[in-house]
Protein backbone atom coordinates (compact mmCIF):
# COMPACT_ATOMS: atom_id res chain seq x y z
CA UNK A 1 0.00 0.00 0.00
CA UNK A 2 1.68 3.42 -1.12
CA UNK A 3 1.84 5.87 1.75
CA UNK A 4 -0.50 8.92 1.70
CA UNK A 5 1.30 12.32 1.22
CA UNK A 6 -0.18 14.69 3.59
CA UNK A 7 -0.12 18.01 2.84
CA UNK A 8 -0.20 21.36 4.79
CA UNK A 9 -0.28 24.90 5.11
CA UNK A 10 2.90 27.02 4.11
CA UNK A 11 1.89 28.26 7.82
CA UNK A 12 1.77 24.98 9.40
CA UNK A 13 5.32 24.40 8.14
CA UNK A 14 6.76 27.78 9.57
CA UNK A 15 4.88 26.81 12.61
CA UNK A 16 6.62 23.68 13.18
CA UNK A 17 9.73 25.53 12.64
CA UNK A 18 9.48 27.68 15.11
CA UNK A 19 8.51 25.07 17.93
CA UNK A 20 11.42 23.36 16.83
CA UNK A 21 14.06 26.46 17.39
CA UNK A 22 12.19 28.21 20.35
CA UNK A 23 14.06 30.90 22.03
CA UNK A 24 15.03 30.62 25.62
CA UNK A 25 12.72 32.83 26.95
CA UNK A 26 9.35 31.04 25.17
CA UNK A 27 10.79 27.78 26.13
CA UNK A 28 10.74 29.02 29.95
CA UNK A 29 7.58 30.58 29.70
CA UNK A 30 6.07 27.48 27.79
CA UNK A 31 7.28 25.17 30.92
CA UNK A 32 4.89 27.34 33.26
CA UNK A 33 1.96 27.54 30.44
CA UNK A 34 1.96 23.76 29.65
CA UNK A 35 -0.59 21.23 30.41
CA UNK A 36 -2.91 23.46 31.95
CA UNK A 37 -0.61 25.00 34.44
CA UNK A 38 -2.80 28.28 35.06
CA UNK A 39 -5.80 26.05 34.55
CA UNK A 40 -6.69 26.75 30.76
CA UNK A 41 -4.65 25.30 27.46
CA UNK A 42 -2.18 26.85 25.78
CA UNK A 43 -0.55 25.94 21.85
CA UNK A 44 2.46 27.26 21.38
CA UNK A 45 3.61 28.62 17.69
CA UNK A 46 0.06 28.40 16.67
CA UNK A 47 -1.24 29.02 13.28
CA UNK A 48 -3.40 31.52 13.10
CA UNK A 49 -4.34 32.83 9.53
CA UNK A 50 -1.99 34.55 8.25
CA UNK A 51 0.43 34.55 11.56
CA UNK A 52 1.55 32.19 14.06
CA UNK A 53 1.14 33.15 17.78
CA UNK A 54 3.88 32.34 19.95
CA UNK A 55 0.69 31.30 22.43
CA UNK A 56 -2.70 31.33 21.94
CA UNK A 57 -5.95 30.03 24.50
CA UNK A 58 -8.64 29.66 22.76
CA UNK A 59 -10.43 29.43 25.54
CA UNK A 60 -10.01 32.64 26.85
CA UNK A 61 -9.08 34.36 23.07
CA UNK A 62 -6.09 35.10 24.62
CA UNK A 63 -2.55 35.60 22.53
CA UNK A 64 0.82 35.68 24.23
CA UNK A 65 3.66 37.33 22.48
CA UNK A 66 7.45 37.43 23.60
CA UNK A 67 9.59 40.30 21.94
CA UNK A 68 12.84 40.96 21.48
CA UNK A 69 14.24 44.41 20.96
CA UNK A 70 13.55 44.30 16.75
CA UNK A 71 10.04 44.59 17.83
CA UNK A 72 10.53 48.72 19.68
CA UNK A 73 7.67 50.36 18.17
CA UNK A 74 6.81 47.75 15.16
CA UNK A 75 4.03 49.04 12.75
CA UNK A 76 3.92 45.01 11.42
CA UNK A 77 3.18 44.17 15.49
CA UNK A 78 0.27 46.49 15.37
CA UNK A 79 -1.41 45.69 12.23
CA UNK A 80 -1.08 41.91 14.11
CA UNK A 81 -2.58 43.05 17.25
CA UNK A 82 -5.62 44.66 15.48
CA UNK A 83 -6.32 41.51 13.25
CA UNK A 84 -5.98 39.44 16.52
CA UNK A 85 -8.63 41.84 18.24
CA UNK A 86 -10.69 42.06 15.26
CA UNK A 87 -10.98 38.44 15.32
CA UNK A 88 -12.12 38.45 19.03
CA UNK A 89 -8.31 37.70 20.65
CA UNK A 90 -6.88 39.75 22.93
CA UNK A 91 -2.34 40.28 22.55
CA UNK A 92 -0.28 40.53 25.63
CA UNK A 93 3.12 41.48 24.95
CA UNK A 94 5.87 41.15 27.41
CA UNK A 95 9.67 41.54 26.30
CA UNK A 96 12.58 38.94 26.51
CA UNK A 97 14.33 40.97 29.48
CA UNK A 98 10.81 40.72 31.29
CA UNK A 99 10.48 37.31 31.04
CA UNK A 100 13.86 36.46 31.87
CA UNK A 101 14.42 39.08 35.00
CA UNK A 102 10.36 39.14 36.09
CA UNK A 103 8.80 36.13 35.43
CA UNK A 104 6.42 35.72 37.83
CA UNK A 105 5.30 39.40 37.58
CA UNK A 106 5.10 38.25 33.59
CA UNK A 107 3.06 34.97 34.94
CA UNK A 108 0.86 37.08 37.70
CA UNK A 109 -0.16 39.29 34.56
CA UNK A 110 -0.98 36.57 32.49
CA UNK A 111 -3.02 34.92 35.16
CA UNK A 112 -5.11 38.22 36.08
CA UNK A 113 -6.08 38.34 32.38
CA UNK A 114 -7.29 35.13 31.88
CA UNK A 115 -9.40 35.71 34.90
CA UNK A 116 -11.12 38.75 33.47
CA UNK A 117 -11.63 36.66 30.26
CA UNK A 118 -13.96 33.95 31.93
CA UNK A 119 -16.98 33.13 30.60
CA UNK A 120 -19.51 34.34 32.58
Amino acid sequence: MARQEVRTSPSTEVARALRRRMTPEETLLWRHLRGKALGVSFRRQEPMGRYVADFVCYERTLVIELDGSQHLNSAADQERDTDMAEHGFETLRFWNSEVRSNLSGVLDRIQQVLESRRNP
